[in-house]
């Protein structure tokens, strides 16, 4: 039976390397600002990953870096949203299909609110003085994003028997 995978974090980061949604599955809140320090230093590594694959390159961006307890691995959407996820490092391997197929849920889950032709992406630029286009994640009507993520992660908290599920 494969090891069980703990999730710790994901973050959602926009194209402009604006966070989109940095979402913690640990108890502790002192843990998150530690992840919001995972997802930046990830950037940097997944930006010389996409230059060096150029155009032609995999979503999938593999293992990124290890940092104490956690695994950081990085995927980028095509059209160039950077997830990252955030894994509790364990002895046992991992293998990339179940990463892959993390991401490819996670992805499912971003796709999915944002083809919501209901659902407002930018904010009034003109009222708030921001030029950030994803203000409006962390709003009510963004819940069912943040929900499906949750999903995602208790999913690869109980896998091998429902990430496929999802």
């Amino acid at each position: 039976m494969p090891p069980s995978l703990k999730l710790n974090a994901v973050a959602f980061i926009s194209p402009q390397n604006h966070p989109i949604l940095i979402r913690s599955f640990m108890r502790q809140d002192e843990h998150a600002i530690k992840y919001h320090y995972i997802a930046h230093t990830s950037l940097d590594i997944i930006e010389e990953r996409v230059t060096a694959a150029g155009k032609g390159g995999d979503c999938y961006l593999g293992l990124l870096y290890t940092m104490e307890d956690v695994a950081v691995y990085g995927y980028i959407t095509p059209l160039k949203v950077k997830i990252v996820l955030a894994l509790a490092l364990t002895d046992s391997v991992v293998k990339d299909l179940d990463i892959i197929a993390i991401f490819k849920a996670m992805h499912m889950a971003y796709f999915s609110a944002i083809s919501n032709p209901f659902l407002r992406l930018e904010s009034n630029t003109e009222s708030s003085g921001d030029t950030s286009p994803y203000l409006l994640v962390g709003g009510g009507k963004w819940k069912s994003f943040r929900r499906r993520v949750d999903e995602v992660a208790r999913a690869v908290t109980n896998y091998p028997n429902t990430l496929q599920a999802v």
